[in-house]
């Protein structure tokens, strides 16, 4: 038992040193970039139109990204099961640049973001759940 605790505190530690080392000399002790959530922004079906609180919570992902300019900006699209896999990963693909795209006219360089299509995904509870951009800042 102890030796199983001891083990999994050094891994702990491990995760945690490697959390801090990302982090830049603004916020040397990287609480504020562990504490981020992700952000997540959920799309109608078949669509890439963004309203305004998808784009509220892109402006707060970007404000984020400024703070941490050495940091990497993930960008994963998702899709609903319904429909093809090809059709499917081809929107998750628009959903994941539209919201790139967004980020980079908020101040993002580009070369930070790491945009990729994650494509159809089961639901557990509603459809809306899939349907959905994850943006990912640090290293997550």
């Amino acid at each position: 038992m102890m030796r199983r605790r001891a083990a999994a505190l050094a891994g702990l530690a491990v995760v945690s040193a490697s959390l801090l080392a990302g982090c830049n000399a603004a916020d040397p002790l990287g609480a504020d970039l562990i504490a981020q959530p992700v952000h997540i922004i959920f799309f109608e079906g078949d669509s890439v139109a963004m309203g305004e609180a998808a784009m509220a919570v892109v402006r707060d992902a970007a404000v984020i990204a400024r703070r941490y300019p050495t940091q990497p900006v993930r960008v994963l699209g998702f899709a609903g099961p319904a429909g093809s896999v090809a059709y499917n990963r081809a929107l998750s693909n628009a959903r994941a640049q539209a919201i790139a795209e967004e980020l980079r006219e908020a101040g993002v360089t580009p070369a930070r973001l790491q945009v990729s299509a994650r494509g159809p995904v089961e639901f557990a509870d509603s459809a809306t759940e899939s349907r959905r951009v994850e943006i990912r800042i640090g290293p997550q």
